[in-house]
């Protein structure tokens, strides 16, 4: 009888299920450590930058992180984070004050303790409800990019007090796609972040270099706007016959980790013609490069042309090297459609499935004879304002300040006591 109880708790022991269990409490007692490490008592502030997703979406909040870190300088911000993961990446590129709440009740007491007048959302992730609840605080929506993406508005906005945009296109997209939204809640902020001095991470080359960087599928069929399943290997295939060109393959995040067979199909693709043409340059400086990780931003010194899809990237690249080729792609082979929808399309050639076999001699048009620098500038305006480098960092602190203020000045005439935000935690 002892045998057969120590047989079937070592049977217990060693199946998947107990190894399942033992993992997850183990990393519960991991979060209540860190959770208690990252309480908050001993943080003030006045703005809250919320994030309530995990790893996964934490390019969304990073990639705000150097103008947080600018704004911390006025008025002292605090990064309240939900899920631990994303607290640990938060740790390893700032040394911003941040708090982990990762149930409600806990949040809303924090929320309390401190006199916070303003809060930040760089997504719209469903946990921002939860916080959305406190009323003291004035709620502004930031997003985490500038595109002509569908996913760009959600009536979601109208949930915010207030929604910074870049410029006169994000009015436009939001006018065009909201019913009866307040378009008074709309600041105009130019885009911050590409006001900041990054560090180069792609060195420059002796020759020319084209960049392919797409977007992902999105999470629905109307937010997919890539073109790795469908044009990709051919894009590339067509930047390597050129010659005297290096090719930077630089995917969004999300690519590598697409679970869609004709994505996984073709990135691999991608990958196997840009390493077997390596094989025959010696010389390193000339040969093509795989980024799959990396600040883009902080690669577009180095470009000479990217081609890309309908996504931030390349309106990143539009604000950055509006002087340089701009190539988009069309997945939906509906051009009027895509002028209509992404501005910037209207002074760019467009590769989709009736050009796309005609690629090369499309980038080596755009290389020696480009016509279309001054529709760009003319472009980039319309995208993000007049000013120049660093006017988006002062438009974007001024509005804050701006709020703040209001906010400190409207709150003396009102009393909050509790809340009636109802909890969804796991």
């Amino acid at each position: 009888m002892k045998n057969l109880v120590r047989k079937t708790a070592l049977k217990a022991v060693r199946s998947s299920a107990w190894k399942k269990t033992s993992k997850w409490i183990r990393g519960t007692e991991r979060w209540k450590q860190l959770e208690d490490e990252y309480d908050g008592s001993y943080v003030k502030g006045d703005v809250v930058v919320y994030f309530g997703d995990r790893k996964p979406k934490f390019y969304q909040l990073s990639q705000w992180i150097p103008v947080l870190e600018e704004l911390h300088r006025r008025h002292r911000v605090v990064l309240v984070l939900r899920k631990p993961s994303s607290l640990l990446q938060a740790r390893e590129i700032t040394r911003l004050p941040m708090v982990l709440k990762r149930r409600f009740d806990p949040l809303h007491t924090f929320y309390h303790a401190n006199d916070f007048k303003l809060a930040l959302y760089v997504n719209n992730g469903m946990s921002n409800f939860q916080s959305l609840g406190f009323a003291p605080m004035v709620h502004v929506h930031v997003n985490h990019g500038e595109s002509d993406k569908l996913s760009m508005v959600s009536n979601q906005a109208k949930s915010y007090d207030k929604v910074f945009v870049a410029g006169d296109a994000a009015i436009n997209r939001y006018r065009k796609s909201l019913i009866d939204f307040d378009e008074s809640a709309l600041t105009k902020i130019g885009r911050p972040q590409l006001d900041i001095d990054r560090v180069p991470e792609l060195e420059a080359s002796s020759t020319r270099t084209i960049m392919y960087a797409p977007t992902w599928e999105g999470e629905n069929d109307a937010n997919n706007y890539t073109s790795v399943d469908l044009f990709g290997p051919k894009i590339i295939e067509a930047a390597l016959g050129l010659g005297d060109t290096r090719v930077i393959y630089k995917p969004h995040p999300r690519v590598a980790a697409s679970n869609k067979t004709a994505m996984a199909e073709s990135n691999a693709r991608i990958i196997e013609l840009i390493e077997t043409a390596n094989e025959s340059i010696i010389d390193e400086s000339l040969q093509h490069q795989i980024l799959m990780e990396g600040d883009i931003l902080a690669m577009f010194d180095a470009v000479d042309l990217l081609v890309t899809d309908i996504s931030s990237v390349g309106l990143d690249y539009l604000y950055m090297r509006p002087e340089k080729p701009l190539v988009l792609t069309d997945r939906r082979d509906d051009t009027a459609k895509l002028n209509d929808e992404a501005p910037v399309s209207q002074a760019t050639p467009i590769i989709d499935g009736t050009t796309v076999n005609q690629t090369e001699a499309l980038l080596r048009e755009q290389l020696t004879n480009d016509g279309s620098a001054e529709a760009r500038q003319e472009l980039r305006r319309h995208y993000f304002g007049e000013g120049k480098k660093g006017a988006s960092t002062v438009l974007f602190a001024d509005a804050v300040s701006t709020l703040i203020a209001n906010r400190t000045s409207d709150m003396s005439r009102y009393h909050f006591e509790s809340t009636n935000a109802e909890a969804s935690d796991e």
